[in-house]
């Protein structure tokens, strides 16, 4: 059996994606921190303040809150020990089944979940998906990629006004 001598184009090629592959590894991994979109409380606003503040901004903004998980509570009802960890599901419901009647994968993005949360200090944070992320990589018809801004232009003024306090 004789082995053929590598073409030099061939050879440059296998030696670039050689040097390559470890950077193209790290670029693709990414922390969950880079998935989520965090705001921090003001030092103003109390927990309880923000979540009637997003209550009524998602009110304004028709945006249902569909559901509300105090996680804290039922933590301690078990007898464990927790920060401050609320739950809170928004919904445009036109939306969410304009969006699952084009992909049924977006059924896993539903309903939008902002978590209220203490961080170890004690600091109150408002949590969610960053929703840019799943927009850049969704292959969407221009109607739904404009309501899909929309629900994420809208869960950021739900968080700020949290944040901020506004009533």
């Amino acid at each position: 059996m004789t082995i053929k001598p590598l073409q030099p184009l061939t050879l440059i090629a296998c030696l670039v994606s050689v040097l390559l592959a470890p950077l193209c590894a790290t670029a693709q991994q990414i922390s969950i921190a880079d998935t989520v979109l965090k705001i921090p409380l003001a030092e103003d606003v109390s927990m309880d303040d923000a979540v009637e503040s997003m209550k009524l901004r998602a009110n304004g903004l028709n945006f249902k809150l569909v559901a509300h998980q105090p996680l804290y509570k039922e933590l301690e009802a078990m007898g464990v020990e927790s920060r401050r960890v609320e739950i809170f599901q928004f919904c445009d419901a036109r939306i969410a089944h304009a969006m699952i009647a084009q992909d049924l994968d977006f059924a896993a993005y539903l309903p939008c979940r902002i978590t209220l949360i203490e961080d170890q200090e004690g600091k109150p944070w408002l949590v969610t998906l960053d929703l840019d992320r799943v927009i850049q990589m969704a292959d969407l018809p221009p109607q739904l990629m404009e309501n899909a801004k929309r629900v994420r232009d809208t869960i950021r003024e739900i968080m700020e006004a949290g944040a901020n306090g506004e009533l």
